[in-house]
């Protein structure tokens, strides 16, 4: 006998019940807010299992990039659980500039011309700065305050131009012969898509150690004529040094050669080169590594040079574009002591902030405790490079004239008038000072 059922009475066979339109609802609203409430779940679990994030484009790759990711971006997400994506090219204004147009920038962005910077600030893509970084941590020459009165820019690592490279065991005496003899400089002005910029750091360092800051600054501004006398003798001057136009196999191999190759010759039997005029950043390449490479002030080699303890700069430029918390996270922390210090050790650059100076007595190559001396004496004067903080279109053509100066020096009178014309095109932005002070 089967137990007794205590419920409603069961339906006729062949007949299903019927559920209440109330009960219909019911189930209806249940089921509704559970669904909702399941989707909510879902999202909130996979925003607490995702890092807020920042994206960063630089020039840094290969071993740079693992450099500047162990020394400065992982010690960033560690601390502050905020993800870098990190895109590092070459050819990073080019990327910068296709981003740009697209509408999809990046938030933060490391680049080595202000005059590039001071175009993207006119166009109101960058994001003032003076409310991030430390007051005072930079001079004027590095974090310089634009028309508007903002600045946009600061510098991650700098580096010193005006000095001449040699091996060590090569006297002052042997240098003096050297420098009058083309064949004995070592010159590369291959640099992909930006060939050329060798030859810009050398017309501006001789321009600045002729004729001052004053004369400098005037110039790189777009207020002095590309065909005044202290720039024509620039241009002439570095012909005389070079041999431009000259033995052939000489400008060819000048020509063909890449900027981190010149020094190739310097570890030859014999040796087919003895001195280079370039940033401190060569140092660091295995041929001056294994040269026990010195430096000297380039004024002592430059013809005309009058001792005005001017140094012609560079640098890397961190500007912000996306002014997201984390974008700000990340600006605050690359103009810090901390991050600043770790990657001048590791990549055995400089840093311009007063606080992030090695300590006195640490640890270190006598020169470059000396070059990181200058980049931060009170006495000295600082001029950016020139051609970095003209406009992106007189940037390339300066480059590009000088390649062909090189090749054919009779030129030069048709390459000044096409630069000075340039220099007259309406709407190019200018940065109104490129030296920390002017005598």
């Amino acid at each position: 006998m089967s137990a007794r059922h205590s419920g409603p009475a069961p339906a006729a066979p062949g007949r299903r019940p019927r559920p209440s339109r109330r009960l219909v609802r019911i189930v209806t609203l249940v089921a509704t807010c559970l669904a909702v409430l399941v989707a909510a779940v879902v999202v909130g679990v996979r925003t607490l299992g995702r890092e807020p994030s920042v994206t960063l484009l630089a020039n840094w790759t290969g071993d740079d990039e693992r450099r500047f990711r162990k020394a400065v971006i992982e010690p960033f997400e560690r601390e502050y659980h905020i993800r870098v994506e990190y895109q590092g090219s070459s050819a990073e204004n080019q990327v910068l500039g296709a981003d740009v147009e697209a509408g999809t920038p990046p938030d933060v962005v490391v680049l080595t011309g202000p005059g590039e910077l001071a175009e993207y600030a006119r166009q109101k893509n960058l994001v003032a700065l003076e409310d991030l970084i430390p007051p005072g941590a930079f001079g004027a020459s590095w974090a310089t305050p634009l028309a508007d009165g903002h600045v946009y820019w600061f510098p991650l690592k700098a580096d010193l131009k005006s000095i001449v490279w040699y091996p060590a065991g090569v006297g002052a005496q042997q240098r003096a012969e050297a420098a009058k003899r083309p064949a004995q400089w070592c010159v590369g002005m291959g640099s992909g898509a930006t060939s050329g910029w060798p030859g810009t750091d050398w017309i501006e360092d001789i321009l600045l150690q002729q004729s001052g800051p004053r004369v400098y600054t005037q110039w790189a501004r777009g207020d002095l004529s590309w065909r005044s006398q202290p720039v024509r003798r620039a241009w002439t001057t570095w012909r005389e040094l070079i041999g431009a136009g000259g033995e052939r196999a000489l400008v060819r191999r000048a020509l063909m050669t890449p900027y981190g190759e010149a020094s190739r010759p310097i570890t030859t039997v014999p040796r087919g080169c003895t001195l280079e005029h370039q940033a401190s950043f060569i140092r660091q390449k295995t041929r001056w590594e294994r040269a026990d490479g010195r430096y000297e002030p380039s004024a002592r080699r430059i013809p005309g040079a009058t001792g005005n303890a001017a140094w012609e700069v560079s640098g890397d430029l961190v500007a912000l574009l996306h002014a997201t918390p984390e974008a700000e996270r990340l600006i605050r922390h690359l103009a810090s002591a901390d991050a600043q210090r770790a990657w001048s050790v590791a990549e055995a650059g400089f840093s311009v902030n007063a606080e992030a100076q090695p300590a006195p007595g640490s640890a270190g190559p006598a020169w470059h405790r000396s070059l990181a001396g200058i980049l931060i004496d009170d006495h000295a004067v600082h001029c950016f490079d020139a051609s970095d903080a003209m406009p992106p279109s007189v940037r390339d053509a300066f480059a590009e004239a000088t390649i062909e100066f090189l090749a054919h020096p009779g030129h030069l009178e048709d390459l000044l008038r096409s630069l000075d014309t340039l220099n007259g095109t309406p709407g190019l932005t200018w940065v109104p000072s490129v030296c920390d002070r002017v005598p």
